[in-house]
């Protein structure tokens, strides 16, 4: 497949936004490396062609995406894909934890749980972000 095209190019960019650096961006190398032409289509069709098109942010689109993998419950490497790219485009823990329980008549418990089980992996601990919660609403007073 060629990859010298506008699409392709999108796709790039479009993949190091949302998933530089995590697990997304891991698994379309390792798909480069088994199957280069699926790793061409994800990055001009799914990321570039789906992603990139207007008419929702790109959180809300992770979310749905999010919402998916869950429900599909056998998509656990991408689940966590798409909740490390959620966070990073700013999907708070409590919003990510608060579509999750949504999924729960859905997808049912379990595919809920495992992946709740991965927010603290993603987010940190829930200590972790409470205590990062008071610093930052904390007053000095002296």
């Amino acid at each position: 497949m060629d990859n010298n095209n506008d699409a392709y190019r999108r796709g790039l960019e479009l993949l190091d936004t949302l998933h530089g650096g995590h697990v997304g961006e891991a698994m379309v190398e390792e798909m480069k490396a088994i199957c280069p032409d699926f790793a061409t289509m994800t990055i001009e069709w799914a990321i570039n062609g789906i992603m990139g098109r207007p008419g929702l942010d790109l959180a809300t689109r992770e979310l749905l995406l999010v919402a998916s993998c869950v429900t599909s419950g056998n998509a656990l490497p991408q689940l966590r894909a798409h909740m490390e790219s959620a966070a990073k485009l700013g999907v708070s823990r409590e919003k990510m934890i608060e579509s999750l329980l949504t999924l729960l008549f859905y997808a049912g418990g379990p595919s809920v749980r495992n992946a709740l089980i991965e927010v603290p992996s993603v987010y940190g601990t829930h200590e972790t972000a409470n205590a990062a919660s008071q610093g930052s609403s904390r007053s000095v007073t002296s």
